[in-house]
């Protein structure tokens, strides 16, 4: 049967009218690839701060450390989170064994902790190779005083050599 024109126009009108179909491919596509990447991106491994001031000793350990509090010692101050606490010359020159700063902030940690005690109670030591000993006996005893029992070293780990 024939058409008319206009029932033909009105017929092609229509055929344009129409939205096309989503096309999924391109969007699996691209989910795809923002999966993998999160998947790379997110690893299991703990991450301390890294500080330029701060070169830490060689260690060969086994075990991965856990997640705690970080005091970090450079060559001219304390840090505690990032934050400064004390300066090195100031705590080396101090008669006191104890350093006022950082026991001030790890009391006011243990305080606003909502962990249980024995979590809250762990503590690494970031210091530079090159630091004094004088100085770590000191934070050590400021971290006894404070009840941080749990105490760890942070130190590069060195490869295992190949047999």
């Amino acid at each position: 049967m024939k058409m008319s024109r206009r029932a033909r126009r009105m017929e092609r009108h229509h055929k344009k009218a129409r939205t096309p179909a989503l096309n999924l491919v391109s969007l699996m596509d691209i989910f795809t690839i923002l999966v993998f990447f999160l998947l790379v991106s997110s690893s299991n491994t703990q991450q301390l701060p890294s500080n330029k001031d701060l070169r830490l000793p060689a260690s060969s350990s086994q075990t991965v450390p856990d997640e705690t509090l970080v005091i970090a010692v450079t060559q001219e101050d304390v840090l505690v989170k990032g934050v400064s606490v004390a300066k090195v010359a100031d705590v080396l020159v101090a008669a006191n064994e104890i350093i006022p700063g950082l026991k001030e902030e790890l009391d006011f940690l243990a305080g606003s902790s909502t962990t249980d005690s024995d979590q809250a109670r762990r503590v690494t030591i970031m210091g530079d190779e090159n630091i004094s000993y004088d100085l770590i006996r000191k934070i050590l005893t400021t971290c006894q005083q404070a009840n941080y029992t749990r105490i760890a070293f942070a130190a590069v780990q060195k490869a295992k050599p190949k047999a």
